[in-house]
């Protein structure tokens, strides 16, 4: 009997954690994507990125030889991007958190480099490794544009915190300009 109450509660424990759920950071099958300060000001396609397991828990390569679970490194995601687990070669959650634990595991190793071996390249490989699409071509640049067309914000805060600074950034320059070139 107790044996099946256990079953039962987890059951129940992983129907909740497939929905997405901004408020506790839980975004199952998905790619997500928070700004970094001061570089995003300026070009607010770059950020950093994460990917989640089957249950939400969010994995990002934050630095060298380190990569954080659940606790991004500049804070929590403002855009997902939901992919289709049914698109794995290999199909089902187990082979995505197999993918996504052999891509954290062989990023623990690497040093860390902003512009060639970073948080996208992580996620790149955890998308090859699991032929997401039929594709083992999937690199950092690649996910940058597909994550800017298809990232949904996950409230208005979170687009607020994408958006706003950039936009401050652009009016304050394009004031100063304008206003430099009437005079």
């Amino acid at each position: 009997m107790a044996d099946a109450v256990e079953i039962e509660t987890m059951k129940n424990y992983n129907i909740a954690f497939e929905r997405i759920d901004p408020s506790i950071s839980r975004y199952p099958y998905c790619i997500v994507w928070t700004p970094i300060p001061v570089l995003s000001w300026l070009f607010p396609f770059i950020g950093h990125m994460g990917i989640c397991t089957s249950s939400g828990v969010i994995r990002d390569f934050a630095g060298p030889y380190f990569v954080s679970e659940d606790n991004m490194a500049f804070g929590r995601p403002t855009k997902y991007w939901m992919l289709d687990v049914s698109k794995v070669y290999a199909s089902g959650s187990n082979a995505w958190d197999t993918a996504v634990h052999n891509a954290s595991e062989e990023y623990k190793q690497r040093m860390h480099n902003l512009c060639c071996d970073n948080c996208h390249s992580h996620v790149a490989m955890a998308l090859n490794l699991m032929c997401y699409d039929n594709s083992t071509s999937w690199n950092m640049v690649n996910l940058c544009l597909l994550a800017l067309i298809h990232g949904k914000h996950v409230s208005c805060v979170g687009f607020l915190k994408t958006w706003l600074p950039f936009c401050i950034l652009t009016s304050v320059l394009l004031a100063v300009t304008l206003s430099l070139n009437l005079r």
